[in-house]
């Protein structure tokens, strides 16, 4: 019975310690977890903030504040969300058209995706400034703007402009200026309103890390748009006349799309 009861006593005593030893081992691992994902967000926001510093004085939230350039780059989104109109893209549209009624600029670059022939972003958006009574002339198209780097890059490399507008959503344009600045191009950007639906906050999350994406592109990867391609020297090929008159602003509808397929 000794003997037993000495034995029970030193097991104890032995799960005792293996047990310390895997809570020892436990609240080092949580101790560690907790420090990596705190330096995470730190990180995260570290960047997210020093982009938007970047940019500061040089996103314009009125076009009666922003300042007169040749071109403005329009970069794309679908125009519909199923068979919602999406007002990212209505955003867009609405300012570019302000944009050329204040002759704050004299031309647009419409920079998309082309993934297919039931999808043309740039195209689509070519149909509507037409619409507004936009000249034809004015309108460039870059059927090669898959991403925001690709749709900057392309236009201080393929289009030789150096000094442009870009024409987006306010929290998109920290990122592509600095995307523009890395590679030198003199741009501004004229940020456009939001919409403020449910999912807004995933919205702004994925933008976090895109800025760290784009951040990578740049400084690590040296990630080069899709296509590059030869030289259009569009502001060569834009003409100089007067303002025409235009529509003060241009709504798109589904009976206006389906009428201009027809």
């Amino acid at each position: 019975m000794n003997k037993l009861s000495w034995d029970t006593i030193k097991d104890y005593y032995r799960k005792t310690s293996v047990w310390q030893i895997v809570l020892k081992a436990l609240k080092m691992l949580l101790l560690l977890s907790s420090g990596i994902t705190l330096c995470i967000i730190l990180l995260l926001s570290s960047v997210d903030f020093w982009m938007s510093y970047q940019a500061q004085g040089r996103i314009h939230k009125e076009v009666e504040s922003a300042p007169a350039r040749d071109i403005a780059l329009i970069l794309g989104t679908s125009k519909y969300i199923g068979r919602t109109l999406n007002p990212y893209y209505t955003y867009r549209i609405d300012a570019a058209i302000e944009l050329y009624k204040q002759k704050k600029v004299r031309g647009f670059l419409l920079s998309g995706d082309n993934a297919h022939r039931s999808y043309n972003e740039p195209w689509t958006m070519k149909r509507d400034l037409l619409r507004a009574g936009i000249p034809e002339e004015l309108i460039f198209l870059d059927y090669a703007g898959f991403r925001t780097l690709d749709s900057i890059v392309r236009a201080k490399q393929i289009f030789n402009l150096n000094d442009f507008t870009v024409v987006t959503q306010t929290f998109h344009c920290d990122r592509a200026l600095f995307i523009a600045n890395y590679y030198k191009a003199d741009a501004i950007c004229l940020g456009v309103p939001s919409p403020k639906p449910s999912s807004w906050f995933n919205v702004r999350v994925r933008e976090v890390f895109a800025r760290i994406k784009a951040m990578l592109d740049v400084y690590v990867m040296n990630t080069q748009p899709k296509f590059m391609g030869p030289q259009e020297p569009i502001l060569e090929m834009l003409p100089r006349f007067e303002y025409g008159p235009i529509m003060p602003r241009f709504v798109p509808t589904l009976d206006d799309e389906h009428k201009g397929d027809n």
